[in-house]
């Protein structure tokens, strides 16, 4: 069996926002529970250098919607990065998987040698579209994922390995 583009991007981004969700979630709970103000929680960090747990969910969010995108050729929306609330957050995740899921997988497959260029503001990256995919976009998803839930796990949140990874797909 062999597998395709958009099953190796579009599912996985799916997934991993929709436990990102569920982990952010916890976190509101965890909030309001412990009588936490809520920004504490968003402008939480692992390390003083590292960015909060809001711009982590953010990175995530434009992160999969460039690859919907740039695997696509088609554009991708703009999001203001002004997300203030848990709630916000969770529109933003909602509208970015809105978005995804609306990219058939015909418009994905067979873009391995597409060439990806992510333009940044010290320089520009060039890669085929397997590698922006396996080995740029996907382990940045997962890292900024991970941080968010690692930043509320820190914090006193009650989380486990299932809520970062999901229901695993099993037979």
């Amino acid at each position: 069996m062999t597998i395709s583009m958009y099953q190796a991007s579009i599912p996985v981004c799916i997934r991993a926002l929709t436990n990102l969700d569920n982990i952010i979630r916890k976190g509101e709970v965890f909030a309001t529970e412990k009588n936490i103000e809520q920004s504490v929680l968003l402008n939480s960090r692992l390390a003083i250098d590292m960015l909060p747990l809001t711009k982590q969910v953010q990175i995530a969010s434009d992160l999969s919607k460039g690859v919907g995108a740039r695997l696509s050729e088609g554009e991708s929306p703009k999001y203001e990065d002004n997300e203030q609330s848990f709630a916000e957050l969770y529109a933003r995740i909602h509208k970015t998987v809105e978005y995804i899921s609306g990219i058939s997988q015909e418009e994905i497959d067979g873009s391995e040698e597409k060439i990806v260029v992510l333009k940044l503001p010290n320089q520009e990256l060039k890669f085929r579209g397997i590698d922006y995919l396996l080995g740029f976009a996907l382990p940045n998803l997962a890292f900024h994922v991970s941080t968010a839930y690692n930043i509320l796990r820190h914090n006193g949140v009650d989380l486990s390995k299932k809520d970062l990874l999901g229901d695993m797909p099993m037979l």
